[in-house]
């Protein structure tokens, strides 16, 4: 894979902007799009081109990435816009979307045999994303994408893991949430109740990281949740939507999630209470003491 390949990059959202800047700092030419334009400035400030429309994103690119809030954005994306692919092309899907939905983007994709399609979902944090430190969880139909990728991807991430196929990659990522999130939703309990309790924030997490009940999301939110620091990072409306696409998936599939689904609903108490908006670590809030 040369330096004279161009990419397009769909989506500048919070995960989508850090991963395309990352790969403007590259040695490609990096043609950037997305409905909000400081998203674009920003992306255009590290070394990215502006393209007039999505369409021109994709159209002379050798890899077009998306990377869209909802599964029902990226469908409508490729749905729209599959056959601007160019001849050779590989589409590279980034969203969190259900295996299902990674399905029909594959096909729309393939449709005339003129591009390939590659589901490549990420972990950790766009901060972590900015630095090239996050994983990718990889699925294509054609295994030897991710050969043809790898230096893309080397740009993009610290480690790459190949899921064997689109839906692999969409589900682990599913999975991950579920876990992460459902975690979220205990260490808020947790938190809550060390409070009710008597027992003073800084102390509750000293204590919790001595033992088992240490976990990835206390290192990252506890103490977020513990100051209220609610700015949007990863936003309780994808939370929910993560959440309730792998609760969704796991039932077509006969797979019992009650733990998940008990999450699901806390994380829909956040967002009727307005929070929305607000970072997942915003979960806390439903579980406080209601105000007098």
């Amino acid at each position: 894979m040369t330096p004279s390949l161009t990419l397009g990059f769909i989506g500048l959202g919070a995960m989508g902007g850090a991963v395309a800047r990352r790969l403007a700092a590259g040695p490609w030419r990096v043609l950037v799009h997305d409905l909000a334009e400081a998203a674009v400035a920003r992306a255009v400030a590290q070394g990215a081109v502006a393209a007039g429309d999505a369409g021109a994103a994709i159209a002379g690119a050798d890899i077009a990435f998306t990377c869209l809030p909802t599964p029902e954005l990226a469908e409508a994306f490729w749905q729209d816009h599959a056959a601007r692919l160019r001849e050779g092309a590989i589409a590279v899907d980034l969203s969190t979307v259900d295996p299902a939905t990674s399905r029909r983007i594959a096909t729309l994709v393939a449709a005339g045999g003129r591009a390939r399609f590659a589901a490549c979902t990420l972990g950790k944090t766009p901060a972590m994303a900015e630095r090239g430190e996050i994983p990718v969880f990889f699925g294509a139909d054609d295994p030897s994408l991710l050969e043809t990728l790898r230096p893309v991807l080397a740009q993009m991430a610290s480690t790459v893991f190949d899921m064997g196929s689109p839906e692999g990659a969409t589900m682990f990522k599913l999975i991950s949430n579920l876990v992460g999130m459902t975690n979220l939703v205990v260490l808020a309990e947790g938190l809550q109740l060390a409070r009710a309790t008597g027992i003073a924030d800084d102390t509750f997490t000293a204590a919790l990281k001595t033992t088992g009940g240490w976990s990835v999301q206390a290192d990252i939110r506890l103490g977020w949740m513990a100051a209220a620091d609610f700015a949007p990072r990863f936003a309780v409306d994808l939370a929910t939507k993560d959440v309730r696409l792998s609760v969704d998936t796991a039932a077509r599939r006969g797979v019992p999630t009650p733990v998940a689904a008990a999450a699901l609903s806390v994380f829909s108490l956040a967002r009727a209470a307005g929070l929305g908006a607000q970072d997942a670590a915003a979960v806390a809030v439903p579980l406080g003491p209601r105000p007098a």
